[in-house]
């Protein structure tokens, strides 16, 4: 079975401060894929040890996130943030960075599909999800989300729709786009 976008629907985010590591295409693995830095996320605990510093937003809906930039006028500059939406201005713990986000509508995406084939990831699903948006007439993507000329999209992993398979062994994962 291939991958299915199953909702569409907006969120209204507040400000929120990214408190993770990035990488570039430079960090991803023989396959092309980050899943080597999540693989070192899980190992290390740097989920919990982010949790333990400081109260991730209860505003959004949250979950791991794979948050990626890209500048918007040439999509060059990629960035692939792995991490947790924290309140605006929370302490940052040592050996960690941070992107400071605006407030934002944001336009979520549920892809069901497998996730041990990849079906789920990649530009296929990504341009799936930009389809939905451009469907419901939220095709207007914001350009300063992440500074000057950048967007920025993610996915957003989270439990149990993620973490849990269903009878068909198929997951759901949030993949959304900052507006404007």
């Amino acid at each position: 079975m291939a991958f299915e976008i199953i909702k569409t629907y907006k969120e209204h985010f507040p400000a929120l401060r990214l408190i993770g590591k990035c990488y570039t295409d430079a960090d991803r693995g023989a396959d092309g894929s980050f899943s080597e830095r999540w693989t070192e996320w899980h190992q290390n605990s740097w989920f919990d040890e982010l949790k333990k510093a400081a109260k991730p937003s209860e505003d959004v809906e949250n979950g791991c996130l794979g948050l990626m930039t890209i500048n918007a006028k040439d999509h060059s500059n990629f960035i692939y943030w792995i991490g947790l939406f924290f309140p605006a201005n929370t302490a940052v713990p040592d050996g960690f960075s941070y992107l400071d986000l605006p407030q934002s509508d944001v336009g979520i995406s549920w892809i069901y599909g497998s996730d041990e084939t990849g079906e789920i990831y990649g530009s296929e699903p990504h341009t799936a999800c930009y389809q939905t948006l451009c469907d419901n007439g939220w095709n207007k993507l914001n350009e300063k989300a992440g500074g000057k000329n950048t967007l920025v999209f993610f996915e957003r992993y989270n439990c149990p729709r993620m973490t849990t398979p269903d009878e068909k062994g198929n997951v759901i994962l949030d993949y959304g786009f900052y507006l404007r």
